[in-house]
């Protein structure tokens, strides 16, 4: 079938949204209380994000993105010649309150559309909720197996791949290494959230395939902030690679731990942190080396993502990370749909939008991406590395901006 886009984006100025994320149980501003109304009268996209709590720091890249792609979207006419408004709560990273405020958002606001949160902990209620209501939702951050494995038609993942094929490109590459080179020992750390351990376990069962020994094998809480009992299990088995199923703090506290312990492993991979703008002061620096898997950088020759990326850049101050660009994906997405079916608003419009998206591709800043009968994307990640201090791709080869260095540099 025909692939629809979005065209004609142009970089914006900073001007404020229409209507902007702020926390709380109520609107973030702006006088919009429900969508459905006519020719005139804006599309209203519901969204809960966390804004405070354990996945605030990542939670905020996703509304700086869907800030970007409303403000584009708005500049270039708005979708179907009516212009879109963002309302956004924050669900403080909670499970319930997340389905509280989609129940809100859709049942009581009534608004045209929802855009999904931020991890797989809030997506998997929210698509519940959503699905209950036949609500297409795309979501940007909830990549773990089980968000696909609950039967709803209604729900996309707006980014290449599922987190358990992160690395496949890495586990290729391991294997395709003189066997003396390759990894012998491994230790595996992940949060106890299903994104952060299917990514980190992805790269665990592949290397095991390999032949690789597993020496540690820990799961700590979300709300861990002492990583010194989990760094000191890991330097003492001394693996040679050390696997990282991590969201942000996490991840630099674990670094930091390891660091003191003067710990170096000749490879180390870590999921989502690497990708934050704060990573490399958070850790002092010693970034060479660390590996992360990403589906997005601004380098990306997509038709769209120069437009987004200078969009981003002027409207925050910054470029886009991964988590701006799955929301603006998700954008995107939904979009295309729109545009497509020529609708957008409860009931039967839905479905069509639904429907239209399972037999469609859509081009994004991520590249083009299909979907099969469950949501999981039909793409693959791409494999990044600090060389330099600088995040370069380094896997797959016919993408990459540099050689992957190995073994890893001394933090």
């Amino acid at each position: 079938m025909s692939t629809t886009r979005l065209t004609k984006m142009v970089a914006v100025g900073a001007g404020a949204l229409l209507l902007a994320a702020c926390g709380g149980s109520g609107s973030s501003g702006g006088s919009a209380t429900g969508g459905g109304g006519g020719e005139e009268d804006p599309i209203v996209i519901g969204i809960s994000l966390p804004l405070t709590g354990d996945f605030a720091e990542p939670g905020k890249g996703v509304q700086r993105g869907y800030e970007t792609w409303a403000k584009v979207v708005n500049d270039n006419g708005g979708l179907l010649g009516r212009q879109v408004e963002l309302k956004i709560l924050d669900d403080a990273s909670d499970a319930s309150r997340v389905v509280s405020d989609y129940e809100s958002l859709i049942a009581q606001d009534g608004v045209d559309l929802v855009f999904g949160p931020f991890s797989t902990r809030l997506v998997v209620p929210a698509s519940r909720v959503a699905s209950e209501y036949g609500m297409l939702f795309v979501e940007p951050a909830a990549a773990a197996a089980e968000v696909f494995e609950n039967g709803f038609e209604n729900i996309f993942y707006a980014a290449p791949a599922i987190a358990p094929d992160h690395y496949n490109h890495l586990v290729e590459h391991i294997a395709a290494m003189p066997e003396d080179q390759r990894p012998k020992t491994a230790a595996v750390a992940a949060m106890d959230d299903p994104f952060a351990q299917g990514t980190a376990y992805g790269l665990r069962d592949g290397l095991e395939e390999l032949g690789v020994e597993i020496v540690v094998d820990e799961v700590y809480p979300p709300n861990a902030t002492d990583m010194s009992g989990v760094a000191a299990q890991i330097a003492d088995a001394d693996a040679d690679i050390v696997i990282g199923g991590t969201q942000y703090q996490d991840a630099v506290n674990l670094i930091v731990a390891l660091q003191q312990l003067n710990y170096q492993p000749r490879m180390a991979a870590f999921t989502t942190a690497p990708t934050n703008p704060e990573f490399v002061e958070a850790i002092g620096g010693a970034v060479d080396g660390i590996l992360s898997p990403t589906g997005y950088t601004p380098d990306a020759p997509y038709p769209t993502n120069e437009e987004f990326v200078a969009a981003n850049t002027e409207l925050h101050g910054t470029p886009p990370g991964e988590d701006e660009a799955n929301a603006y994906t998700t954008g995107q997405v939904v979009a295309a749909a729109v545009e497509a079916v020529g609708c957008a608003e409860q009931g039967e419009c839905q479905q069509q939008l639904i429907d239209w998206l399972h037999e469609n591709e859509v081009d994004t800043v991520v590249g083009t991406l299909g979907w099969d009968e469950a949501g999981r994307p039909n793409g693959a990640h791409l494999i990044q590395q600090y060389i330099d201090g600088e995040i370069k791709i380094v896997l797959p080869e016919d993408a990459a901006e540099a050689e992957l260095v190995h073994p890893k540099p001394e933090w």
